[in-house]
C-alpha cells in the first residue's frame, strides 16, 4: 500500500479514504465530504482506528497497550450493530498528535491477543461509527472471510449462513 508523507516527515497517510466521510459545512448541515477535506483533517488529526482485533480483546487490553505511546484520551470499541458486541475494531485518540505518531510507528503491526493489529490514521470519531457496516452488523471483512477464524467469531457470515443451510437441509 502506497503511503504518502505528512509535511513534518515522520508518520505516513496510507491510501485508504472513509467512503462514508460527511463533513459539515458553516450552516452545520451535514455533507458527503471531499477526499482533499478528509485528508486535512487525517493530518491534524490524533484519533487512529485499530484493525484486526480479536472479538474478545478487551477495552483494557488496548488501553493498557497504547498508554506506552501517550496519553490516551479515549478508546471507543466497534460493535456489531445488530448484537452491540464486539466486532473487531476500535478508535484510540490521544490527546496529542506527537502521541498518536509513536502509536503509529511503534505499535502498527505488533501482536496483541495472538493477532497482528494494523493501525490507521482517522479523521475524528463522530457517534454512529462505533458500529460495523457490513450488512449482517459486523465489519464487512469479516461477512466474506472463507477461513475458519475462532478470534473473529469462526467462519466469516456469508460462509456461515451458507453451511447453516447446508446442514439443514441434510
Amino acid at each position: 500500500m502506497s503511503k504518502r508523507k505528512l509535511p513534518s516527515g515522520s508518520v505516513a497517510l496510507s491510501q485508504y479514504r472513509d467512503q462514508h466521510f460527511r463533513s459539515t459545512d458553516s450552516k452545520n448541515t451535514t455533507l458527503r465530504g471531499n477526499r482533499t477535506e478528509q485528508e486535512k483533517l487525517l493530518l491534524l488529526s490524533t484519533t487512529l482506528y485499530i484493525g484486526n482485533l480479536s472479538f474478545y480483546t478487551s477495552e483494557a487490553q488496548i488501553h493498557e497497550l497504547f498508554s506506552r505511546a501517550g496519553d490516551v484520551k479515549r478508546i471507543v470499541m466497534g460493535l456489531d450493530k445488530v448484537q452491540k458486541t464486539p466486532c473487531g475494531f476500535c478508535f484510540v485518540e490521544y490527546y496529542t498528535r506527537a502521541d498518536a505518531e509513536n502509536a503509529m510507528r511503534y505499535i502498527n503491526g505488533t501482536r496483541l491477543d495472538d493477532r497482528i493489529i494494523r493501525t490507521d490514521w482517522d479523521a475524528g470519531f463522530k457517534e454512529g461509527r462505533q458500529y460495523g457496516r457490513g450488512k449482517t452488523g459486523g465489519q464487512v471483512r469479516d461477512e466474506y472471510r472463507t477461513d475458519f477464524d475462532e478470534a473473529r467469531g469462526g467462519y466469516g457470515k456469508m460462509l456461515a449462513t451458507k453451511i447453516r443451510r447446508t446442514s439443514d437441509v441434510s
